[in-house]
């Protein structure tokens, strides 16, 4: 059975010969919108079909628009130097400036029809075509097929032409139906019901397979929407949101934390440092400093060593936001405290499809006098099965300023076990010294790393290239 517009279009067109979407609109007398119904549905149905051809157009840019107008940079400088024959580079540069003269040097040099001595410019070629001018002309005339594609190449590197794709949609009727053409009716109107002639009517039946027009809305970028899942999780949870600066002194980023002051991550491979130094609280310098060479009253040995305060008043930008969460932890030592932090950290990592310099973590602490370590899974399982992963597990791990430690890993279908960061409880030698009172649960998990899997990518640089096309086949709902 076919609808109106099936039996307008396969009535209208000929059998073999190729109409583009408009030519058939108007041949038919139907919009085009009908047109591509009408042909997707005729294809299905072995009476059509409909082919899609992409083709690249090119257009000038605003600088090639005015290229066009006054002529390219080295055509001009040529005509000059056709008057003068020599000139002085320091007087052109004077009268058109470093910018036009070198980008016009540099091209007449390429087709070998100057030469410089002794800080003046000879013209030593007077015959010189500038076929890129004569390319400028074809394309804004919609006539690109017809330059070299060596010129139409030199023109895209010198931004003075843009490519883009152009999509044409086809319909090609293959036959047409034996049996008379029957009208059915789409829609059911008054008069058809009053006068009872719709009993005498085919209706049209709904095809839900058939492809319908693309809309592109706008919406939330879907890491934005992770992050924004991530703080509604844990708000809901009771926590609180906290934000610190991205330069951070090295007595939170490291110290305050129980990190020796030579310890591989605070290398300058690691870290990146500022050539400036702040001053820190002197009461918690002294003990974080007895802490860190002989363990203070924590009964631990401490490092042993010399701890350098210079060190430790150097800026840096932050390695991890457990910065911001100690130092709120310093500022809110009495319990009960519930707090997270998600915002961006720096380290000095080797761009690839998972590592980045600059990344996104979420940063957690509990602190109260009867929470344990069993409580610290039980919350993070609970995180991630509310983003979305059943199958959680715990790893033993070590960190300098938690034990004891965890690396929280979620099962991926198709990847496996994937680590996602880690856990553990704040050492003595952590909380002792900033009076902190009471017992730490303390996490810190790659946001990235957590988006990728979400979202079922395979490079981290994804998230943060503004690739139309995969923004807006990325959905707005879950699955």
């Amino acid at each position: 059975m076919l609808s109106p517009f099936e039996i307008t279009l396969i009535k209208s067109l000929e059998v073999g010969r190729e109409y583009s979407v408009e030519e058939a609109s108007k041949v038919a007398g139907i919009s085009k919108d009908a047109v591509l119904k009408a042909g997707y549905l005729l294809q299905e149905k072995g009476f059509a079909e409909v082919k899609e051809v992409i083709r690249k157009i090119y257009r000038l840019t605003k600088e090639g628009e005015e290229y066009l107008k006054n002529g390219l940079p080295e055509e001009r400088l040529f005509n000059i130097l056709k008057e003068r024959r020599v000139a002085e580079i320091s007087e052109l540069e004077k009268e058109f400036g470093k910018s036009f003269l070198g980008i016009s040097l540099g091209w007449l040099r390429r087709k070998r029809a100057v030469d410089i001595s002794d800080g003046k410019i000879v013209l030593i070629n007077d015959n010189v075509r500038f076929k890129e001018r004569e390319a400028l002309k074809q394309i804004a005339e919609g006539k690109w097929d017809s330059v070299p594609k060596d010129i139409l190449k030199t023109l895209l590197k010198r931004k003075l032409v843009e490519e883009d794709e152009e999509k044409e949609i086809y319909v090609i009727i293959k036959r047409k139906p034996e049996v008379e053409l029957k009208e059915t009716i789409a829609d059911l109107t008054p008069d058809l019901i009053i006068s009872g002639r719709w009993r005498e009517k085919e209706f049209l039946k709904y095809d839900v397979r058939i492809p319908s027009k693309d809309l592109f809305v706008g919406k939330t970028h879907p890491y934005e929407r992770i992050i924004r899942e991530c703080k509604k999780i844990f708000l809901e949870m009771g926590f609180t949101e906290i934000k610190g600066h991205y330069v951070q002194p090295s007595f939170w980023n490291f110290d305050a934390l129980f990190q020796p002051q030579d310890h591989p991550a605070r290398d300058m491979q690691d870290t990146f440092y500022l050539d400036r130094y702040v001053e820190i609280p002197e009461d918690l310098a002294e003990k974080v400093k007895k802490t860190h060479e002989s363990g203070w009253i924590t009964g631990s040995t401490g490092w042993g060593g010399k701890w350098d305060i210079k060190k430790a008043k150097q800026l840096v930008l932050r390695t991890h936001t457990t910065a911001i969460t100690i130092h709120y932890l310093a500022k809110h030592p009495e319990p009960p405290v519930k707090a997270f932090c998600i915002d961006r950290v720096y380290r000095r990592e080797a761009i690839d499809p998972t590592h980045l310099p600059e990344f996104d973590q979420l940063e957690g602490v509990v602190l109260d006098e009867n929470v344990g370590f069993k409580d610290l899974l039980g919350l993070l399982r609970e995180f991630f099965m509310k983003m979305g992963f059943e199958d959680v597990r715990f790893r033993p791990g070590y960190f300098p300023y938690t034990e004891p430690s965890v690396e929280p890993e979620v099962y991926v279908e198709g990847l496996g076990w994937v680590e996602l960061g880690g856990a553990g409880i704040f050492r003595k030698e952590v909380t002792e010294p900033l009076g902190i009172k009471g017992r730490v649960l303390a996490w810190g998990l790659g946001i990235g790393r957590l988006a990728m899997l979400r979202l079922g990518m395979k490079d981290l640089r994804k998230l943060y290239q503004p690739d139309l096309g995969w923004l807006r086949d990325c959905p707005v709902v879950r699955r």
